[in-house]
């Protein structure tokens, strides 16, 4: 059982892009599925696809890399909330990722959202991680 499955799909994406993988594998929920529909939307990834199985259903996740370097297109990706101290902001003190560069990723009472189109429905939340 993990305890936290936001940090090990945080933890599976960082360590496949440090190897050079072109997909990963990661077990879903809808949570994951919601934070991988934003990194798509965002441009850190390349591609995704939703696979059911019988059991818990596993998200195929095609990393994206610069074509010359070889470098992934995110830097770091950051959990912040965490099952022992969990992080909340109010609507008007959403953090800001690299001065406006990078994303923060929030659970609200209106779903997933990046911290951008939280400040423009005025909503805080719990403050998942940041991703740059």
């Amino acid at each position: 059982m993990i305890t936290d499955p936001i940090a090990d799909y945080l933890t599976r994406l960082r360590n496949a892009a440090k190897a050079g993988h072109k997909v990963v594998e990661i077990p879903a929920s809808n949570m994951k599925k919601a934070l991988t529909r934003i990194l798509y939307d965002k441009g850190y990834i390349l591609n995704y696809k939703f696979i059911e199985d019988n059991k818990q259903g596993i998200i195929k996740i095609a990393l994206k890399y610069h074509p010359k370097t070889k470098v992934p297109a995110f830097k770091t990706m950051e959990r912040v909330s965490r099952p022992g101290l969990r992080k909340y902001a109010g609507a008007d003190e959403l953090p800001r990722v690299l001065n406006g560069l990078g994303i923060a990723i929030l659970s609200t009472s209106q779903g997933v959202m990046t911290d951008k189109e939280a400040r423009k429905l005025n909503i805080g939340g719990e403050v998942l991680c940041y991703v740059y």
